[in-house]
């Protein structure tokens, strides 16, 4: 390799893109353009970097297997950093065995790195744990290793592990700093700001107030009973019953658990459940329906009395009942809560990562958009959406995609 390509390639590394392109922007050779795409991809133009990787594969001829797997990690590393979550994983998983059978552990490391980034953006915890797991921490130069252990600080932050995920932020830290690269400082930075921001809102006796992620992790492991409205379940300790796929129920459960220890009036329940301002017997008759059906769902939790005017929760093992909400709750509230982390996301990456149909997704955002909360950029397929930032939102708990409509 020349000494153009060598320096370009040490420049990259050190996270000087301008650098880079500096020694190699005329060239047109496959060494040259993959370069060039890393390059452009470190400045933020993923579109031209996806273009230029993938000009350098065609480029590279059929005997250097090398570079051509390298090429694809790179192209993965763009697609993940564009938020294209539909990029065709097998094409990485068959560039990382080449790369473990060649002997090129450093960049097979960091196609398994970028497999773990993805599926913890698409909330698939136990499988990005596995993946990473597949590899040393210690063995990792000083950026890869600061990327693994971001990686491991959002498992244990989605997990509510605040010191497992302090201690990833140390490591993440010191690695970044080892590496001198800017942009990854900032990444570790972003990182400790997320785990002190607020991370969901706390409902109980008619007070609200925001809580931080260690104080979610408290409160769950204390001897309340809550109603998560981040995962839609009502838990008592290690009992946990989910209501995510009966939305009418949970909605009653919710609005009872916000109410404790006063009760809700019949009129306020049904309207909330069923949608209507107008209560008549035969909603009267589905609301005492639907409570009793939640008392069987919640049997072992609470126990659900009826007033002379509406119904109350009666905890069975605990003495308090409280509502954990997230900080800013409306419609597509979700959306916003994953744009919030200030990348740019395709409608298809954000209908993956919600578990909710693309069509649903783009009509939300076109809704969001005619508000002005969200903007986007390019057309097609290679349309982006971003949105301002939203104070007091973090993403950590939106772990299920929306509320079922009922």
């Amino acid at each position: 390799m020349d000494a153009q390509i060598t320096a370009a390639g040490r420049a990259l590394s050190a996270g000087d893109p301008l650098g880079a392109l500096k020694r190699v922007t005329l060239r047109d050779d496959a060494p040259a353009l993959a370069l060039r795409g890393i390059a452009m991809a470190q400045l933020g133009d993923f579109a031209r970097a996806k273009q230029l990787l993938q000009s350098a594969a065609r480029a590279f001829t059929s005997k250097e297997v090398m570079a051509r797997a390298r090429c694809v990690v790179a192209e993965a590393e763009v697609a993940l950093a564009s938020r294209d979550l539909a990029w065709p994983t097998k094409r990485l998983d068959s560039a990382r065995a080449m790369l473990e059978a060649h002997g090129d552990l450093t960049n097979a490391a960091h196609a398994r790195c970028l497999e773990a980034r993805r599926l913890l953006l698409l909330g698939r915890l136990d499988e990005a744990e596995r993946t990473l797991a597949q590899l040393d921490p210690v063995s990792l130069p000083p950026a890869l290793g600061s990327v693994h252990a971001l990686v491991a600080a959002g498992i244990a932050m989605r997990r509510l592990n605040t010191a497992a995920a302090r201690t990833a932020l140390e490591r993440a830290e010191q690695n970044a700093y080892l590496s001198g690269i800017a942009a990854l400082l900032a990444e570790v930075e972003n990182a400790h700001l997320a785990l002190s921001a607020p991370a969901a809102r706390l409902v109980a006796h008619g007070r609200e107030r925001l809580l931080q992620l260690h104080e979610v992790e408290t409160l769950l492991k204390s001897a309340t009973t809550v109603v998560d409205a981040c995962r839609h379940v009502v838990r008592d300790g290690n009992v946990v019953v989910s209501l995510a796929t009966r939305p009418v129920l949970f909605t009653l459960a919710r609005l009872l658990g916000e109410a404790w220890p006063a009760d809700v009036p019949r009129d306020a329940l049904i309207a909330a459940a069923f949608r209507t301002r107008f209560a008549d017997d035969t909603h009267r008759i589905r609301l005492r329906v639907e409570l009793g059906r939640l008392r069987t769902a919640l049997g072992a939790l609470v126990q659900v009395h009826a007033t002379p005017r509406g119904y109350v929760l009666e905890p069975r093992s605990t003495s308090e009942i409280a509502v954990l909400a997230r900080p800013i709750e409306g419609k597509h509230a979700d959306v916003l809560a994953l744009l919030s982390d200030g990348e740019p996301w395709s409608s298809s990456a954000l209908a993956m990562a919600l578990g909710a149909s693309q069509r649903s997704i783009q009509r939300a955002l076109e809704t969001l958009s005619s508000a002005d909360r969200v903007q986007s950029f390019g057309c097609g397929r290679a349309r982006r959406w971003i949105a301002p930032s939203v104070p007091g939102f973090t993403t950590t708990l939106l772990l299920p995609g929306p509320l079922p409509s009922g």
